[in-house]
């Protein structure tokens, strides 16, 4: 085998859908002005005792079934998140057990909201390798846990939720090359930090930075994959502001593609809100089977990464 192939996913969310009309009841705001800055209508929040392994077993298990696999064939499980409940054992461990799994490796990844795009290429490099055949890449968290309901300016953002998919090995790779990175001098600009270990960002200097160095970036993606932009067949950002990624889809040049725009339904996921956005379009038929879609995450770090993959 010479490379890897995304053959399914799925997602989980929450059943409590938290409207902005709702939170304009707990903090100063209101529809209007969350719309109009982010873009985000609603978004779900997980229940007290919902914790993250469990909305993780859950798009995990959509996952497998949508494959059509047996559970014990998977040999590899890798969870993507900056929310984990526990320091040990670690997610992808309590996401085995859950699922009835055979041996698998089992590691958690966090680079928060590029997660996802991490995880996916490291299952990729996992099976061109050969150290595994056939992947579960999960991204999930659960931000209601460390965020500030009294600030305005954050807790509009947030959700909870999981998406997760199946990646296994295939004669001809459908999982692009990685671009992969980070931002160094702007380490502090998403974070979680004790002690109060609440989700903060400097917004304005992140915004900056995607909005200027995204669209290159996203570029050198399409290159490397050998994919020009006009013919890409979606595009599934982090979904962290639509004022990102609607710009972002068009000073790229993806002129075809369907976007995905979940961040309006669903608000900033971290490291789920791509694989719980493109398992929504899957779902929906939106995007063929066999074209192309870009996967781009930013976010904690600064971090990000991104690749094309042939849509299952």
């Amino acid at each position: 085998m010479t490379g890897s192939r995304v053959v399914a996913l799925g997602h989980y969310q929450p059943e409590r859908v938290l409207t902005n009309d709702e939170l304009a009841t707990m903090v100063e705001t209101n529809d209007e002005w969350i719309q109009s800055r982010v873009g985000i209508r609603e978004r779900r929040i997980a229940a007290p005792d919902e914790q993250v392994d469990e909305m993780a077993w859950r798009a995990a298990d959509k996952a497998i079934a949508n494959a059509g696999l047996d559970k014990t064939e998977i040999d590899y499980v890798i969870v993507a998140t900056c929310t984990a409940q526990d320091r040990s054992p670690n997610m992808a461990a309590r996401v085995a057990a859950r699922l009835g799994l055979g041996n698998p490796a089992a590691i958690d990844l966090n680079t928060a909201c590029s997660g996802f795009a991490h995880a996916l290429a490291t299952a990729d490099h996992a099976i061109r390798a050969g150290a595994a055949s056939k992947a579960l890449v999960i991204g999930v968290e659960k931000l209601s846990d460390f965020t500030d309901w009294t600030d305005r300016t954050t807790c509009v953002l947030i959700g909870d939720g999981a998406g997760a998919a199946v990646v296994v090995a295939s004669e001809e790779p459908e999982i692009g090359p990685v671009v992969w990175g980070s931002v160094p001098e702007m380490s502090d600009a998403v974070r979680i930090e004790a002690p109060t270990n609440t989700f903060a960002q400097a917004g304005q200097s992140v915004f900056r930075w995607t909005t200027t160095q995204l669209p290159v970036i996203a570029r050198e993606v399409c290159e490397k994959s050998g994919v020009a932009p006009e013919d890409l067949g979606g595009v599934v950002l982090h979904q962290a502001n639509l004022r990102i990624i609607e710009p972002l889809a068009k000073k790229l040049g993806a002129v075809n593609a369907v976007v995905a725009k979940d961040v309006v339904e669903s608000g900033n996921t971290s490291a789920a809100s791509i694989p719980i956005a493109l398992s929504k379009l899957i779902e929906k038929r939106e995007i063929p089977s066999g074209a192309p879609v870009l996967l781009f995450g930013f976010g904690g770090g600064l971090s990000y990464a991104g690749q094309v993959i042939r849509c299952p």
